[in-house]
Formats: structure tokens, C-alpha cells, sequence
């Protein structure tokens, strides 16, 4: 293997800070993904979501945090109470690497559960893997479906399963759900959090009206009785 290298990166939108590269190059090292493979998708104030690929060619995303720039106080208002996180100490770093490993074991469940969402490959710190959609598949809010009704009544289908199984997205929207050939694919699961949450009604009703909104065809109150009855 070729020798790698900290300065290869050291450009890349400001996101790979010392502790960042060193995780990168960990990964790498580890055979998750080639080096020279990365290529941004999606740059955010918090997250930097790239395409990268493995030795077998197969295409996977890494979405890394900002350690620099992330509101980690925002981040720590929606995860202090998920009792999955309890005592989880207001610093910063801290509450980064439990967001990313509450995203990862949040995909796990919504995939165990058929939920369609991206498969998650590993997280490490502030570095989530996971497996690409798509090449890659776009958000709804860049390419809306032809079939406006059907892709909906898919939405909803799989807000009622989440519900079900014991979670809510608590920021979905259609900058959160990727049309992959007319079929959505739910992602951004770092808000998701069980009932036993106290802010979990709120995000449920953020969720309800956010799609209402989106797609106009059924009203928030009608969208909660749906997933509640």
C-alpha cells in the first residue's frame, strides 16, 4: 500500500482537522475504504457527506462531523434525554461521537425493522460509514417523484413501521428522504430517539406537519391519526 499521507487532505472543506485525519487514515488503513477515493456529495455547517469506495468497488458514503464548527449544544439539547444516552457529559466531543453512534444504531434498527434506509457499515468517533444509495440517489426537495401520491403513501407506510418499532425520525422532511428511482429512502436518523423520550411527541408532530407540508396531500392531524390508530 502506498504510504498515506496527512497533507493529501488537508484541503478537504476544512473538515479534516489532526483528530479527523487520524480517524480517516485508521479506516483506511483498516481496508473500509480506498485511499484517493473521496469526493464530496453534500457539504453542511456540521457534516461533510463524501463518496468513497471499497477495494471490491462497491460505493459507500462517510458522512464526518465537524468537530470545529458543529452545534454541539443542539445537538446535546436533543440527546440529553434519550435514556439510551443518560449521563452523557456536556462536552463537546463527547456529545459528537454519541450522536454519530446514536445515527448508526438508529439505521441498524430502522434496517432490522424494513424500514428502507442506508445500511450502516461502522462509526468511529465522528465518522459514520454507510452504505451508498443511489450513485447517489437525490434528495426529494432536488427531485421530486413523478407519482407524488404513491412516493407518499411509501413515506407514510414506513413513519407508521418507525412508530411502531419504537422510534421517531424527529427530522424528517424532504431534505431528509432521498428519491432513489421513485422509491424514498429515509435518512438523517441523529435526531431519532424512542417514546420514552420526553421531547418524543414533539418531534413526532415536527414529522407529521413537516410532511404534510412537503407533499400537501394529507394535513398534519391527519397524518398523526394515521401512524397512532
Amino acid at each position: 500500500m502506498a504510504k498515506i499521507t496527512k497533507e493529501k487532505f488537508k484541503t478537504k472543506d476544512s473538515v479534516f482537522d489532526n483528530f479527523t485525519l487520524k480517524n480517516i487514515i485508521s479506516l483506511m488503513r483498516k481496508g473500509f475504504f480506498l485511499e484517493d477515493s473521496l469526493s464530496p456529495i453534500k457539504i453542511g455547517k456540521e457534516a461533510v457527506v463524501f463518496a468513497a469506495e471499497t477495494k471490491e468497488g462497491k460505493d459507500i458514503c462517510i458522512k464526518i462531523y465537524r468537530l470545529e464548527t458543529a452545534n454541539f449544544n443542539q445537538m446535546y439539547r436533543y440527546i440529553k434525554s434519550d435514556p439510551r444516552f443518560i449521563g452523557l457529559n456536556h462536552k463537546m466531543r463527547k456529545i459528537i461521537f454519541a450522536w454519530v453512534q446514536r445515527e448508526y444504531r438508529n439505521l441498524l434498527l430502522m434496517r432490522k425493522e424494513g424500514v428502507p434506509v442506508p445500511e450502516p457499515i461502522k462509526f468511529q468517533q465522528n465518522i459514520l460509514l454507510m452504505e451508498m444509495i443511489g450513485k447517489p440517489a437525490p434528495m426529494v426537495k432536488d427531485s421530486p417523484p413523478k407519482d407524488v401520491k404513491k412516493f407518499f403513501e411509501e413515506v407514510l407506510k414506513n413513519m407508521k413501521i418507525m412508530y411502531n418499532s419504537g422510534l421517531v425520525h424527529g427530522d424528517l422532511s424532504k431534505y431528509n428522504i432521498l428519491n432513489d428511482n421513485e422509491k424514498p429512502v429515509l435518512i438523517d436518523f441523529s435526531h431519532s430517539t424512542p417514546p420514552n423520550n420526553p421531547i418524543y411527541k414533539e418531534l413526532l408532530e415536527r414529522d407529521c406537519k413537516n410532511i404534510a407540508d412537503d407533499f400537501k396531500i394529507m394535513s398534519k392531524e391527519e397524518i398523526l391519526d394515521y401512524i397512532l390508530n
